[in-house]
């Protein structure tokens, strides 16, 4: 108890520590993210030994990781699945997943057909999509045509993976596994039919709920609760990923509220941000054996190369040839796939499974937790800078590196301070036409030659 105790204030305290640390590095380079996850890394019994991975630990751990997946299955809409952009996405995953078998056949280190083979494969695949919302919620990308590419293609990246694992990573034949499966499918439409019922037939325990929602019983809050944890337990006790149970729960929620509550979701919002989630990032940090890493850094290098070849090479061709996509500049298909290269909680799960079976070394499985962590700061990174890179002479650049390899630094410094200019040009104008930088900007926006537009405000009628 006391050990648990010291360990959650610990965590309590680098969770608090962790945005203002953020907010301090100029432009918010590193996402919160990284930092639970070095802190945990540090602060975990491979280095200070200060932060134990009890079994209380663990438990409140895989509710963050439940947490997270809820509010990411929440924010996936239908159009994402079954739009044009989305069938994109789920064709894209496809040719990833096949490009991921091919590499680890070839990869002498592990077996296509072993657990720890497959569980690699899975991860290749993978877009952190419930990491990734609240980097483009604060970049201001959630209502951008970037941002549904994102969304699409994300989206696929999140859920196939999670099926994946179900399917593939099972240690029963596959005709059990797909049984429990349809089982727990069928437990689920269930759980979305009887709050929709009793929404048609307003009964008295429908009636006490949303009259209660604000009091202090938190019905509302109660019942997401409740479908929540009694899915994820469900899916335990078929044997199945806990996080079949959290994606799930999100869908469900989406589907019982379609147009959203905000006050429902500023409620989870609190409890998933506000604890479980950074202390699942804290846990998963504190597993990682830094000496391991250490003894190892090829994997790391070659695993993060891997996810650059097998997910955002595969995302970035698509986006060229897609009839709705093509249209696209460089820079922008760049910033889709770097972002959707984003990976991290999936990659926790399956060296979870993998470690659990026998089939993977705790050494092994803390290099690709730890390259699923540098991708969660170093693909951010690379989408914002493609990103920016939309409204400055990109490809002007490149031909003067080329031209000139040895000034790369001044290059790139004049480069970024051309953009800098171009940026403040364009808010200087929307200032003068008494608009709001953050109403109208969007990285689909051009300023060809150094002038930037200025949009038209909108007539309000006065």
């Amino acid at each position: 108890m006391v050990t648990d105790l010291v360990s959650l204030a610990i965590i309590a305290l680098i969770a608090f520590a962790c945005p203002i640390l953020c907010r301090l590095i100029p432009n918010k380079a590193v996402p919160e993210t990284v930092l639970l996850l070095a802190a945990g890394a540090l602060c975990g019994p491979h280095v200070l030994n200060i932060v134990q991975v009890t079994d209380a630990m663990a438990l409140l751990s895989d509710l963050g990781l439940a947490f997270l997946f809820l509010l990411a299955g929440y924010e996936i809409s239908p159009k994402n699945l079954t739009g044009a952009e989305g069938k994109r996405g789920a064709a894209t995953w496809a040719v990833t997943f096949a490009v991921a078998a091919v590499v680890v056949a070839a990869w002498p280190s592990f077996s296509l057909f072993s657990v720890d083979g497959m569980a690699v494969a899975i991860a290749l695949t993978t877009t952190a999509l419930g990491t990734l919302l609240p980097i483009l919620q604060e970049r201001k990308l959630m209502d951008t045509r970037i941002g549904s590419e994102i969304l699409a293609y994300g989206t696929w990246g999140e859920l196939l993976p999670v099926l994946a694992m179900t399917l593939l990573l099972s240690t029963r034949a596959k005709w059990e596994t797909m049984l429990i499966l349809m089982a727990f499918v069928a437990i689920a439409l269930l759980t979305a039919a009887v709050p929709k019922r009793a929404e048609r037939l307003g009964g008295w325990v429908y009636r006490f709920v949303v009259e209660n929602a604000n009091t202090n019983s938190q019905m509302l809050v109660r019942t997401v609760n409740l479908m929540l944890i009694g899915l994820t337990a469900i899916s335990a006790l078929f044997d199945l990923d806990i996080v079949l149970g959290a994606f799930a729960a999100g869908f469900i929620m989406r589907y019982l509220i379609p147009d959203g509550d905000p006050t429902l979701e500023m409620k989870h919002s609190a409890m998933a941000y506000g604890f479980f989630i950074p202390l699942f990032f804290v846990v998963s940090g504190a597993k990682i054996d830094v000496t391991a890493i250490a003894a190892n850094p090829g994997l790391l290098l070659m695993f993060i190369g891997l996810l650059l070849f097998v997910r955002a090479l595969p995302i970035f061709i698509s986006l060229s040839l897609g009839k709705t996509s093509r249209d696209m500049t460089v820079p922008e298909r760049l910033t889709v796939a770097f972002y959707c290269t984003t990976a991290l909680p999936i990659i926790v799960a399956v060296t979870t499974v993998a470690v659990g079976a026998g089939a993977m070394g705790q050494a092994t499985a803390s290099v690709l937790v730890a390259a699923g962590g540098i991708t969660v700061f170093i693909m951010p990174l690379l989408a914002s800078l493609t990103a920016h890179s939309v409204n400055a002479d990109l490809g002007s650049a490149l031909r003067e590196i080329r031209e000139h390899p040895r000034a790369v630094g001044h290059i790139l410094a004049e480069h970024r301070r051309r953009e800098r200019e171009l940026h403040r040009q364009l808010k200087e104008r929307l200032r003068a036409a008494g608009l709001r930088h953050s109403d109208v900007f969007d990285l689909t926006e051009r300023c060809p030659g150094g002038v930037c537009p200025v949009p038209e405000a909108e007539d309000d009628g006065r």
